[in-house]
Order: C-alpha cells, then structure tokens, then sequence
C-alpha cells in the first residue's frame, strides 16, 4: 500500500458552478484528497454561496481553516442582475412570483439612484436565509409556510456600478438637455428603459444581494428579482485565481495539489510578517508571551501580526507596547528544521 500524502495547509480557491451548494464543495473537496492519495485533512470554506450563485469560494485546508471566520468577516464583491417586473419570494428565479409590475425604470434613472444605496445602508434579510430566528434557520420557517418577520440590519456597500464598463456620467447626462440630446422632460423624448441591468457591489459582510436587488427595484418605482449572482471577489482572493471543478478532479488522478494550492498566508495579505527565530519560534509555539522582542521590531506598530520562521506560518500575533501574545497558533511542520 502506498505511503499517504501529506495533509495540506493552504487554499484551494474554487469557481463554484451554479447548482452546487457550499457545503457540497467542501465535500467535493474532501473526497479529490482521499481518492489522490492524501492524509485526513480538515476542509471548511470562508463563506456561503447560494446553490443559485456561481463564483469565488475560498475552501480552507487544513490548518488554514483556523483563518476560515477571518474569511466569513472580509468584504466581498459581486456581479448581479435584476430582472424587473417580477419579484418572487425567495428574490431570487427559484421562488414563486408574488408581485408584478409593468414599470420598467430607465437606464439614466438606474444610475442616479445607486449612490442612495452606496455607503452604510439599512436591509432586511430575506425570508429564505441562513439567518436564525429563534435558534431555527429563516428558510425552513419561510418553507413550512410561516409568515417570517426578518430585522433589519446594518451593512455597507463600499461600491455600486453599473456593469459593463458604461460610464455613471455618461448616463446621467441622458438628464442634460444639450443640443441634440431630447429634453428628458418632453413627454415624447425616447428613453432608454431597461428590462433588467447587471451592478458589481462591493459590499461589508452580513449584506444580502437578493435584498439589495429588492430595495433598488422597488426605489426605481417597480419590482425585481435577482436572476444572475457571481462572486468575483471575497477577501483577498480574485477570480483569477479561481479553479474550475474538473481542475480539482485532478488531485483525484493525483496531480500534485501544490500546483493549485495557495498558501495560508494568502488569506492574510493585510497582515505584516513578523519574522522568529528558532528559539523564539519554539516559545510562541507553547504558547508563550515574547516579551524582549529585538529593537527592530519591538519599535513595530502594534496590531496583528504573522509570526513566521524561515517563512512557515507559526502564530498570529498581537503586538502591543513590545510584546507579542498569541492569538492563535498554526501546526506546520517547518522542513528547514
């Protein structure tokens, strides 16, 4: 019998296809390790994705997924479409239609009213959500048809745009009325109204596009659902860098899983190295305060810091007034040892 493969540490940053759930990717995972040989490895992933959306699902290996609630807090950025017309009880195409409209809002009008929802803004979750209401999940309340009262809550939306590279002031100045262009005001004057429109938002944790495409829709005079969501970006990790399932299938054939994995510190990339040497090294790993930091870096700011020897992750770090705590400790063998 074959001698396992090491458990790795590190990311495995997936392109989650439409249909499968976050739950069933970190699976997914799971199984490709076992079946290309690995050893037990422990598998979470840094933040829900709809089974309806598509795109960035951070999936943590490892001892990176001691970093995975770290990941759940970082921002994120989306692509999404509103349909207008039509709004359903999930807000999504997956729910059943409870209100129609026959407005459809112009693009010029779609593009003013984005900075009303750009900033800290108030929503209320939908009612098919993770959200707990009483220990019990929103959607299993909403499924067993009961009427669900959702709290409003605090997000922000760092950014909001329309997509395709169409230029905010370039539709505004469908308002303008300079020559050749028809008075917006004149009852007969085309406008350009839109069945539905495509935003990228860049948005804090906790929001809810579904709620987000809501509220915009019903600000534009009308009703919509989201009918296209895309993750293109959480934390620090792109699209880019996204890998396709068959990519992973081939850890299963026993491709090297180093050629697709990140390591744990590329969730960390906010974060300054704080380098150790080996005795240092050996007291942060039972846990210890290292009190005579040397000049240099005893002058560093105070914060977070990754604690590395000979560029393997120890220990996160806090760092206050020349001492470094412990905030959380990473088992990684060091090969240089």
């Amino acid at each position: 019998m074959s001698e396992k493969k090491a458990a790795p540490h590190g990311w495995l940053i997936l392109d989650k296809p439409r249909g499968l759930g976050s739950t069933q990717a970190v699976s997914a995972v799971k199984r490709v390790l076992r079946q290309g040989g690995h050893a037990k490895t422990k598998v979470g992933h840094g933040g829900t994705l709809d089974p309806l959306a598509e795109g960035v699902l951070p999936i943590a290996l490892g001892e990176a997924t001691k970093l995975a609630g770290r990941m759940l807090d970082s921002d994120k950025i989306y692509a999404f479409t509103i349909q207008f017309g039509e709004q359903t009880d999930t807000l999504d195409t997956e729910g059943e239609i409870v209100e129609r409209s026959d407005r459809r809002p112009p693009m010029a009008a779609i593009a003013g009213v984005l900075d009303h929802f750009t900033g800290p803004i108030e929503q209320v979750p939908p009612a098919y959500s993770a959200v707990k209401i009483d220990g019990k999940r929103a959607y299993d309340r909403a499924r067993a048809g009961e009427a669900v009262e959702m709290k409003t809550r605090a997000v922000t939306i760092h950014s909001l745009e329309i997509a395709g590279g169409r230029e905010d002031a370039e539709l505004r100045s469908a308002f303008a009325t300079t020559a050749g262009r028809p008075d917006p005001y004149d009852p007969q004057a085309p406008l350009e109204l839109a069945d539905s429109v495509t935003l990228v938002a860049h948005v804090s944790k906790g929001t809810y596009i579904r709620s987000l495409a809501r509220d915009i829709a019903h600000a534009l005079g009308t009703v919509g659902h989201v009918t296209y969501l895309r993750r293109i970006k959480a934390g620090p990790f792109l699209e880019e860098q996204a890998i396709s399932l068959d990519k992973l299938e081939e850890i299963a054939k026993g491709a090297p899983i180093e050629n697709l994995l990140l390591p744990l510190e590329a969730g960390l990339d906010d974060i300054p190295v704080l380098p150790l040497d080996p005795d240092s090294a050996q007291a942060v790993r039972q846990g210890r305060v290292l009190s005579e930091l040397p000049p240099v870096q005893a002058e560093w700011a105070d914060g977070l810091h990754l604690a590395t020897l000979h560029d393997v992750p120890v220990a996160l770090m806090e760092l206050s007034g020349g001492t470094a705590k412990v905030v959380r400790g990473f088992n990684i063998p060091d090969v240089a040892e």
